[in-house]
């Protein structure tokens, strides 16, 4: 089995209008989309990991016609529930990978710019047919690919989509080198975050991936 990394960048800032007035708002930040399926309706469920204003995130997804149903919760950082009726290109994406036989692995990583990165699985030819059939209007960077290892691609995609920012940026700056290269600073600032914020994240990471090594 092998796997390809890619982002993808909408020429007009978002994939949805929803997506859109998330990815633009200053208030709020897209972090990731945790889940997001097509139902036997037509209509399609998305749960977004967001931080900022909460609150403006209602307001921006309650603004929208095509919205059905959501409900966000948190303060500071939280989750947006959202059912809602796909446009063309959203319904184009989603398509994509139901038709082509692969899998796409979750969380998907926001991006700046409203663009997204994900990690798709399957054979070489079913990644390149779905790649091949990425809508013309959206510009895709292959970021990686290669051969597919379950243990540590599986370990790697249970953290968040930032978790996995940090954990990138601590590896290459040097965290992990003896003697240590870098510090907590270093990678704040590498990743737009306080060293604290940073901090704490490792913690969390490092934690998850020693209990799955001992379990």
């Amino acid at each position: 089995m092998r796997y390809a990394t890619v982002s993808l960048t909408p020429d007009d800032g978002g994939f949805h209008p929803v997506d859109r007035s998330l990815a633009t708002d200053p208030a709020v930040t897209r972090e990731s989309i945790q889940q997001i399926n097509l139902l036997d309706d037509g209509t399609g469920v998305m749960l977004y990991a967001l931080r900022g204003d909460m609150a403006r995130a209602a307001e921006l997804i309650a603004a929208h016609e095509d919205i059905i149903d959501f409900e966000v919760s948190g303060e500071g950082e939280g989750l947006a529930y959202v059912h809602f009726h796909p446009n063309d290109r959203t319904r184009a994406l989603l398509d994509v990978v139901q038709q082509n036989e692969i899998i796409l692995e979750t969380p998907v990583e926001c991006t700046a710019g409203g663009g997204i990165r994900f990690t798709v699985l399957g054979d070489g030819g079913a990644i390149q047919r779905a790649v091949a059939d990425i809508p013309s209007d959206i510009t895709l960077t292959l970021d990686r690919m290669g051969d597919y290892h379950p243990d540590t691609g599986e370990l790697f995609s249970a953290l968040t989509a930032r978790q996995q920012e940090i954990l990138e940026a601590a590896v290459e700056l040097g965290y992990y080198e003896v003697p240590r290269q870098t510090t907590h600073e270093i990678i704040a600032e590498a990743v737009g975050l306080s060293a604290g914020t940073v901090g704490e994240h490792l913690r969390k990471v490092e934690g998850r991936v020693l209990s799955a090594l001992v379990d």
